[in-house]
């Protein structure tokens, strides 16, 4: 949680966010007229064609008999359902290519419905994953992972071939029958690391003041502002989150693949880098190969040694395309989808909120806008088709205003109707406020969860508009207060103390609320709250979760919940993105990935991430409840 002041100047103005609508609209229009004046309409045709093309019906999926599974992993796994289709051809089209996209959901149905089907004879895994922002976290592909196993548990096959393996191919991969490593490959496992940049001594440098306020000793969002390196509380909860996680990566990699315990970290402290040869001794993989000789095997598995087509395959995301959304047990009628046997008894809505809560209304990706979200919650809650809710939390929180705008929803529907949180990669802060509002609180043991705290933080550039810029400022004012926002002086001690009160109240709100909804003392709620981070496998110890468990698990729940048994509807919210606010997202997404590359591109980009997360705090009151700034294990 955290609490923040803006200037009057500020507070009047909207948010960036909601000022983007119009822009698409200019944008586009304004590309229009400038490819007549330049090229005529030959070019637009082109264009348009080629909208049309990626936009347009797609051909029916083709499942040939004897056909494997192709599970290409070189895309990032997202919980919220893709927001547009087709952008990945268009951008192929102008000699680029989108980020691919493949939702949670989407892949662990493809996989238990490909179990089922006698067509497809095996599966193949390939690639590596492109985690973005909070996608591919590790208690998504723990989802996918389990998925894998039930696949195999029917008997068919699953071949891995790697390349260049790091933690997280490896740990989907290593339930695989045979894993294949290419002779310089590598399998890339060091560890898990958290490593937190510091602007106290920039900010320093540069004359700028730093003030803070704050309740919970593990709070530790106002650090990399306050201090030059961990305090020691933040290093202990940050290390005991990475061991949690760590240990359940490892074993069940060991698990998989046979291995004593402690063989991982045997292994990855012993070499880090393992080359294929090392990886073969150490048994993490079963051989060493080509990547043409693997799939010369698969040609002759499906039935095409000496063809010069490809071997037999369907891809997983157009595989899914043949899978319904509905209950869940499926199976198949003739070529056409895979639909729910018997008559559906009701609807479960899936709602996803995934990224930072900010307030407002807006369609960006990564952020959960309050207004927007109540508004589709109110929806929901209207909707007498709707027999249950489950609320999928992928967030660090934000602000309080939204969070609390959304759980009173979240409150309203849960009077009439089931409502079921499913916890991804991390739920927490603001995350963990939603959630409060539910009848059961799924999570993964590598969850992010807890970070029931508060803290308040305020610049001030006195030092470097005075000192360094020789800027001076003078004030008139008719209350003792009423430059108390001001960014050009530090807080006086009555103005802190003020700040520290509202930081109070909101912690003590935040304590009511998981008391309430965990029934548990509130003194055990206050000593395990402390802004303190947990794994969602500590999480349930604590009882701060109820049960260990995926998405899956989360909408049984919910249909049973709601007497619905396995015949049911599933219907996700919210709504896919025009086409032209995606198009013109991935344009500008792959001209900054071109124009900072390298080490430096690096250090730039690290650099704009945490610093643009300052720029997302909008609450209309300055009150936030968030997990540390941009806490990533790597």
């Amino acid at each position: 949680m955290a609490v923040r002041r803006f200037s009057l100047a500020e507070a009047g103005r909207r948010p960036r966010f909601a000022a983007m609508k119009n822009f698409f609209t200019s944008f586009f229009a304004t590309l229009a007229a400038l490819l007549v004046f330049l090229f005529g309409g030959a070019l637009i045709v082109m264009l348009l064609f080629g909208v049309m093309v990626a936009m347009g019906e797609k051909k029916p999926v083709a499942v040939q008999s004897g056909s494997y599974l192709v599970f290409d992993l070189a895309a990032n796994i997202q919980d919220a359902p893709s927001q547009v289709e087709g952008l990945e051809e268009v951008m192929e089209l102008f000699g680029g290519r989108g980020q691919r996209h493949i939702q949670l959901r989407e892949a662990t149905r493809a996989l238990e419905a490909a179990a089922k089907d006698d067509a497809i004879k095996g599966l193949y895994l390939t690639g590596t994953l492109q985690a973005q922002g909070y996608g591919s976290g590790f208690a998504a592909l723990k989802e996918v992972r389990e998925a894998i196993e039930v696949f195999k548990a029917s008997g068919k096959p699953v071949k891995a071939y790697l390349d260049y393996a790091g933690t997280r191919e490896f740990y989907l991969g290593s339930v695989a029958d045979e894993i294949v490593l290419d002779p310089y490959g590598a399998v890339v496992m060091p560890g898990l690391a958290s490593q937190p940049m510091f602007y106290t001594g920039a900010f320093e440098k540069f004359g700028i003041g730093v003030q803070v306020t704050r309740v919970g000793k593990y709070k530790s969002a106002v650090e990399p502002f306050t201090l030059k390196q961990m305090s020691p509380e933040n290093r202990a909860q940050i290390q005991k989150l990475l061991d949690d996680v760590w240990g359940t990566l490892t074993t069940s990699i060991e698990a998989a693949r046979k291995l004593s315990p402690g063989a991982i970290q045997h292994a990855v402290d012993s070499k880090a880098l393992i080359r294929a040869d090392d990886a073969l001794k150490l048994k993490l993989v079963d051989r060493i190969a080509y990547l043409d000789e693997v799939l010369a095997e698969l040609k002759t598995a499906t039935g095409r040694k000496d063809s010069s087509q490809p071997f037999r395959q369907v891809a997983l995301k157009d595989y899914a395309r043949l899978v319904s959304t509905g209950g869940l047990a499926a199976k198949r009628q003739g070529e056409g989808k895979i639909e729910v046997s018997g008559a559906s008894k009701g609807k479960i809505a899936v709602v996803y909120a995934e990224g930072e809560i900010v307030d407002g209304t807006g369609n960006e990706d990564g952020y959960v806008y309050g207004e927007k979200t109540s508004r589709m919650l109110r929806q929901i809650r209207q909707d007498d088709s709707v027999s249950a809710v489950v609320l999928r939390v992928n967030s660090p929180g934000g602000s309080v205003t939204a969070s609390e705008a959304i759980l009173r929803e979240l409150r309203l529907i849960n009077q009439d109707k089931p409502v079921i949180v499913s916890m991804g990669t991390v739920a927490a802060s603001g995350g963990y406020w939603i959630a409060t509002a539910s009848d059961r609180i799924f999570a993964e043991p590598t969850t992010i969860t807890g970070s029931i705290g508060v803290f308040g933080m305020f610049l001030n550039f006195q030092g470097l508009a005075t000192e360094k810029l020789g800027l001076t400022f003078d004030t008139v004012k008719t209350g003792k207060f009423a430059d108390a926002a001001t960014i050009i002086r530090p807080k006086t001690d009555a103005e802190l103390a003020i700040f520290q009160d509202s930081v109070d109240w909101v912690y003590d709100q935040f304590i009511s609320k998981v008391a309430a909804a965990r029934k548990l003392d509130r003194k055990v709620v206050e000593e395990i709250a402390q802004g303190r981070v947990w794994s969602g496998s500590e999480a349930q110890k604590l009882k701060l979760v109820d049960e260990l468990g995926g998405l899956a698990d989360a909408i049984k729940f919910a249909a049973g919940k709601a007497e619905l048994g396995d015949n049911f509807r599933v219907t996700e919210y919210p709504r896919k993105k025009q086409f032209a606010e995606q198009f013109t997202e991935a344009l500008e997404g792959r001209h900054r990935e071109q124009s900072l590359g390298g080490p430096v591109g690096l250090l730039i980009r690290e650099v704009t991430r945490e610093m643009e997360t300052l720029g997302r705090f909008n609450d209309p009151r300055g009150l936030y409840a968030r997990l540390p700034f941009e806490l990533r294990l790597n």
